[in-house]
């Protein structure tokens, strides 16, 4: 028999019409599985302990307004969503209209069945999120929301990647019209003033032509390159950073972390990282493979670069140390230490960022990020 107090979602909802049957006194706790596209967010509600009613599609404007009518109402309404493109402006509308709000990481919910739409996947969230709420910490991973400043910082420097593979893909695409035509290439940075105003001479009629639009686009993407790497400099100008580090690698690794105060341990920033091994372990058998990458994919390439600069200009750091021995061997093995001092790496700036550790245990010598430069 299906449950009475269980709602649904229409415009004229009204605190007690949402129960209706049941007792109108009482404070329930409504929780709300959302799958949610750019217009709609597909939603399936359970009411206290009842049955979850089928998923209906419900624009934003009317699942807030249900939502600050229940919480009106003095009701208790969770919701949780897949982290998705859409960023977390519907979580903060939530949390502004009173909900307890969630994000969790993307799931895979059913792995047995062969049917997939929006209804399933909001019901199948709706069912983690009372397990969640009942104890089960298991069933969700809720994600850290950052700031609305913190999410502008971290942007910076993802709008700077794509500027770059931009501007790589501009230069491969002149490159290329040139070989097809002329059969010759041409050289690195050749949309440069002086090399285009050399090369453009070189060039039939039809090809240079074709490539000025592309110098100009070229040019634009390198001026905003520009500009997003001193606003990120900007925020380090001032600090005293280890040598060979790089006060751009530190400004995008800060604004990646976002707060280096979130981690409570060593464990949980090494995690982050997704530098850990893999394994697949039995019994009395223990196997580790590749690196799970279950992680920040900017901060681990960030970090594997940085290695390498760190084991030239730091001989003092004490991971090196550790593993100077192992670093003799061949080349792949350096490779998988390189992955491992990546690891390392982000555990020493988390100690030194939060106050655990100074420079000098770290064995880290410190210079001014004014006077450290990294390439574009």
């Amino acid at each position: 028999m299906k449950n009475k107090a269980t709602p649904t979602l229409h415009d004229n909802d009204q605190p007690n019409a949402a129960l209706a049957g049941g007792n109108s006194g009482a404070r329930q706790i409504f929780k709300l599985g959302l799958d949610v596209d750019l217009n709609n967010a597909v939603t399936a509600i359970q009411c206290g302990a009842g049955d979850i009613k089928r998923g209906q599609s419900f624009s934003r404007a009317r699942l807030l307004g249900w939502v600050r009518t229940q919480v009106n109402a003095g009701h208790t309404v969770h919701t949780v969503y897949e982290a998705c493109g859409f960023g977390y402006t519907l979580h903060h509308e939530l949390v502004g209209a009173g909900a307890h709000s969630l994000v969790t990481t993307p799931m895979r919910h059913t792995a047995q069945r062969r049917r997939k739409n929006d209804r399933m996947d909001a019901r199948e969230l709706c069912v983690r999120l009372a397990r969640w709420l009942d104890g089960h910490r298991d069933e969700l991973k809720p994600i850290r929301i950052p700031s609305s400043e913190e999410q502008q910082r971290r942007e910076l420097g993802r709008q700077r990647e794509f500027f770059k593979r931009e501007l790589r893909r501009l230069e491969n695409h002149g490159r290329a019209l040139r070989i097809e035509f002329e059969h010759e290439t041409l050289p690195s940075g050749w949309a440069g003033p002086r090399k285009w105003k050399r090369l453009s001479l070189q060039c039939s009629s039809f090809v240079r032509e074709q490539l000025e639009p592309i110098v100009t686009q070229i040019r634009a993407c390198r001026a905003q390159l520009v500009k997003l790497s001193a606003a990120l400099e900007t925020g380090v100008a001032e600090q005293m950073i280890p040598t060979g580090l790089g006060s751009l690698t530190l400004a995008l690794l800060d604004g990646e972390v976002c707060n280096w105060h979130r981690f409570k341990h060593r464990k949980a920033i090494g995690s982050y990282t997704g530098c850990c091994p893999s394994e697949y372990s039995t019994g009395g058998v223990q196997r580790f493979g590749p690196i799970d990458r279950q992680g920040n994919k900017h901060v681990r390439v960030l970090l594997v670069e940085a290695v390498w600069r760190l084991l030239k200009w730091q001989p003092g750091w004490h991971a090196r140390q550790k593993y100077l021995a192992r670093l003799k061997h061949g080349a792949s093995l350096k490779k998988k230490i390189a992955v491992a001092l990546a690891r390392q790496l982000a555990i020493d700036l988390w100690r030194w960022r939060t106050g655990r550790a100074t420079a000098a245990e770290l064995g880290w010598t410190l210079k001014n990020a004014i006077e450290e430069t990294t390439p574009l």
